[in-house]
């Protein structure tokens, strides 16, 4: 019925052409129906046979022998009425002669399109044979405005994302293995020390068992700070925030400067809080006190005897500003770029006591699942790093 339908409207709109453009007397109907009628049965034919299947193996053989068809269905069509005008022999001959001459330009006009559109087609499938193979470096390089152009620029903008995945796939894949390792490493020193200390006791040869059971209580203690860092970075990574509430970020600022003020007395650093104005937000409440905690305690750790840490909070375009700058040596330049990834540390030698190299990449993730952001300033003497929130976060309702 497919098939039927519009060759059947094609003759009777030529028909309805020839009716009106001819008036034909009652003869010249019979005949045009005669050869209108023949054409599209032979069309009919050639169509059926064709449509049954694949008729061979190449598309470009298949498209030219369609192309070849139409053009022989046409002539025929031409041959037949100019034969049955009765126009003398050599009228004739020349007709035919023209009409051989048109049906050899549109066979090779037909192969030299159809050539070019399976050769981009082989392209294509080349393309994609290869990204299967695992090879994201290549492209269709087809260059069409039809259809076969946009299923080329299609499959060269997958290739693209497909790259993109891969490359983000590897980059964590590489960040994975370092975690690892790192933790390893982390967990392995105090381990390995309490180890040695009770093989030490067991085997008498400790003079003063009460200094070496110290030491494992700061291993313990070193152990229980990593495993309770790595807890809190992971739930943040996963979107683990509280509920929101009413946060005042600068009464969080006194409560952590409250808090840490112990161990700024025993490095002998004074740490100040300017900005006395409220800063409002809605957020977690522990997870920013834990980033204002982080912060103040890494600015602790590099700040020298005597001298001040200033943590400085206020209000601005719509966000919460918080600083937190000491009158240390500052981050190394080396540092800066990778200061926020896990167990990114420096030189021991530079600071006061040891850390787990998760501090900053907790403070980094807490601030960016309050829609937020964080940074070194590079051009603040010292170290400084700030970070700002909304004060209506995302998903504050």
């Amino acid at each position: 019925m497919k098939l039927v339908a519009p060759l059947i409207i094609v003759v009777v709109l030529g028909l309805l052409i020839v009716e009106a453009a001819m008036q034909p007397t009652s003869s010249d109907r019979l005949m045009l129906y005669t050869i209108f009628g023949g054409v599209a049965l032979l069309a009919s034919a050639v169509a059926a046979w064709m449509s049954r299947g694949s008729r061979f193996r190449s598309l470009r053989t298949t498209l030219q022998v369609l192309a070849v068809s139409s053009v022989l269905v046409a002539a025929v069509a031409v041959a037949v009425s100019a034969w049955s005008m009765v126009i003398n022999a050599h009228d004739l001959r020349i007709v035919l002669i023209a009409l051989g001459l048109g049906v050899a330009l549109g066979v090779t006009l037909a192969i030299t399109v159809t050539g070019r559109l399976t050769d981009d087609l082989n392209q294509l499938v080349a393309t994609v044979r290869a990204v299967g193979d695992g090879d994201l470096t290549v492209s269709t390089g087809i260059d069409r405005i039809d259809e076969v152009g946009e299923t080329a620029r299609q499959v060269d903008a997958m290739i693209v994302r497909l790259a993109e995945a891969r490359a983000v796939r590897e980059k964590d894949e590489a960040t994975r293995r370092e975690f690892l390792a790192a933790i390893g490493h982390d967990l392995r020193t105090p381990l390995t020390a309490m180890r040695v200390a009770i093989e030490a006791i067991e085997d008498g040869l400790v003079e003063d068992p009460d200094r070496y059971l110290k030491s494992m209580k700061t291993d313990i203690d070193t152990l229980a700070v990593l495993i309770d860092d790595l807890a809190v970075l992971t739930s943040f990574e996963a979107g683990g925030v509280r509920p929101y509430e009413h946060v005042d970020v600068a009464e969080l600022a006194d409560e952590t400067v409250e808090a840490l003020a112990p161990l700024a007395a025993a490095a002998r650093v004074t740490v100040r809080v300017g900005g006395s104005t409220p800063v409002p937000v809605r957020g977690d409440a522990a997870a920013l006190g834990r980033v204002l905690r982080n912060l103040v305690d890494n600015a602790l750790r590099y700040a020298p005897d005597g001298s001040v840490v200033e943590v400085t909070t206020r209000t601005a375009d719509g966000f919460a500003h918080v600083s937190v700058a000491d009158d240390g040596p500052g981050f190394p330049p080396d540092l800066v770029p990778r200061a926020f990834d896990r167990f990114a540390t420096d030189d021991p030698s530079r600071r006061r006591g040891s850390g787990t190299g998760l501090g900053l990449a907790i403070a980094k993730s807490v601030v960016e699942a309050h829609g937020g952001s964080i940074w070194i300033d590079r051009d603040a003497p010292g170290g400084s790093v700030s970070f700002r929130i909304p004060t209506s976060p995302p998903g504050a309702g």
